[in-house]
């Protein structure tokens, strides 16, 4: 039996090849005849350019349909899919291709002179709306591929998350990962052929692509499919949809729109929420304006989902359900022992969905596994007496704005490097919109013409947009505790109600 994931697609949507799979509002319908065929097309160019299995193909494009019969080409040829945040600069892309050496990179046409002498040994092809090399290519390549067979323990992708040091690791996910994941997410969620996913969501992060996208492909259900998201289009486009997906920042912007009613959302049978916490006061609101309750849930780049609310039974605001099946999680105190109801602790999880390790960091792998094989998750929670399971906190200051991962020390190396600055510490804090905001704390030396602009100048030249702080602060000096540890605690309470700079 061939476990690669492509394998486990076709069988579900092959059963009805002529219906509709993304549908652009306004423009056209693909169906999953359509998509099958371009991914073979694909995936015969990718061995035309010396791919072979385990190879890794890295993509860093915008939103196109296109851009999924790649990923479904890059499973089908046995390759790594690698797909890069649209908004990685050039030292963040020099330090993805070093490390993970893709074979192939797929990038947008402006963006392909600087690309190329970053990754002299790959070969690099583009795909954009209006056309690209691939798209050439692909042109005349035949509409028929052999799936390259896989085991299920095969790489089937590899997704960056930042590190704590500061040096982000590639997450290997396996078919067996990805497979069981959305098998369990689409029975528990009750996907089936007829549903229409509004997806809004960015396709190079796991909700995105391997949580929507799979859901819909192994129910053969349907797609909106949007560029980005865009709160007043989502509404008008929210009668024709059942499911939607969104990070908590969709929602706060869904609530700041007049026409989203109970009318509006008629037809949605679930609203999902994910990649950062719900506030309590998101929830209650949403279920006051359209009678409906948010499904939280709770995962990440290494595991997939690990818990969720129930689709029959309460959702409890502050909470992200209990275990999925097939998924165990246990809370731990320092000592490794379970912590009862109420007592806060460490996460650890171990299934079919958690990831084998991080790519090329064997050292880090076997630190963030414990003896009997559970994955540390670096998040804090505890039991609630329901059995469900309450997020309380991050054990290594991961900030999450917008459902995107910022982790601090990266920004921190960059700031301190800049003439002028002694020290720096980035806190997250609460922001209605984004969850919470990346805010620096920089003690500058006397003298220096730093100011909060240029600060936020040269990050936005050097990393992506969504970990730039939103504010930058000057203090005297850092608050420490008795070890010298900088007390971010304290700068989150002394920094929470500033406003963004404009």
């Amino acid at each position: 039996m061939n476990a690669n994931l492509y394998s486990l697609f076709e069988a579900h949507f092959g059963e009805a090849p002529e219906e509709p799979v993304i549908m652009m509002p306004g423009g056209r319908v693909v169906h999953y005849d359509e998509l099958a065929a371009l991914s073979a097309r694909y995936a015969h160019v990718l061995r035309s350019m010396g791919c072979v299995p385990g190879d890794r193909v890295a993509v860093q494009t915008d939103k196109h349909w296109q851009v999924i019969a790649l990923y479904l080409g890059a499973l089908r040829a046995g390759c790594v899919y690698l797909p890069l945040n649209t908004g990685y600069q050039r030292s963040e892309l020099a330090y993805f291709f070093r490390d993970a050496e893709p074979r192939v990179i797929v990038c947008r046409p402006e963006a392909e002179a600087v690309i190329a002498p970053l990754a002299p040994h790959a070969k690099v092809l583009t795909i954009g709306a209006a056309g690209g090399s691939l798209e050439e290519r692909a042109r005349d390549a035949p509409e028929r591929f052999d799936t390259v067979t896989s085991a299920p323990d095969d790489l089937a992708a590899i997704l960056y998350t930042s590190g704590t040091t500061g040096r982000s690791k590639g997450a290997m996910l396996t078919h067996r990962n990805l497979g069981s994941n959305a098998l369990t997410l689409v029975r528990e969620w009750g996907f089936v052929r007829g549903d229409v996913l509004l997806h809004a969501l960015p396709i190079y992060h796991v909700h995105g692509l391997f949580v929507a996208v799979h859901c819909v492909l192994l129910s053969g259900a349907r797609m909106l499919w949007l560029s980005k998201f865009d709160a007043g289009e989502v509404v008008a486009l929210l009668p024709r949809a059942t499911v939607m997906m969104g990070v908590p920042t969709f929602y706060t912007r869904l609530l700041g729109e007049p026409g989203f009613t109970r009318e509006t959302c008629r037809n949605v049978r679930l609203f999902v929420s994910g990649s950062a916490p719900l506030l309590p006061e998101t929830f209650t609101e949403f279920e006051a304006r359209t009678g409906q309750r948010i499904l939280e849930r709770y995962g990440m780049t290494e595991t997939g989902m690990n818990t969720s609310n129930p689709l029959d039974g309460p959702r409890v605001a502050g909470t992200v359900g209990r275990p999925l099946p097939g998924v165990d999680l246990r809370i731990v105190d320092h000592d490794g022992k379970p912590c009862a109801a109420g007592a806060v602790g460490a996460i650890q999880v171990k299934g079919p969905n958690v990831f084998p390790g991080y790519w090329h960091m064997p050292d880090k792998t076997r630190d963030e596994f414990t003896p009997d094989g559970y994955f540390r998750t670096g998040d804090m929670g505890m039991w609630t007496a329901e059995g469900a399971v309450q997020i309380v906190g991050r054990a290594k200051d991961l900030i999450i704005t917008g459902g995107l991962n910022v982790y601090p020390k990266e920004i921190e190396e960059r700031i301190d490097a800049m003439d002028g600055v002694i020290e720096s510490a980035v806190v997250g804090v609460p922001d209605p919109d984004f969850g919470e905001a990346v805010t620096a704390v920089v003690v500058a030396r006397a003298g220096h013409a730093l100011t909060e602009a240029s600060i936020i100048a040269q990050l936005k030249a050097e990393i992506a947009g969504f970990k730039v702080p939103k504010r930058v602060h000057f203090a005297d000096e850092l608050p420490r505790n008795a070890m010298g540890k900088v007390q971010k605690n304290v700068l989150r309470d002394r920094y929470t109600g500033e406003k963004p700079s404009a």
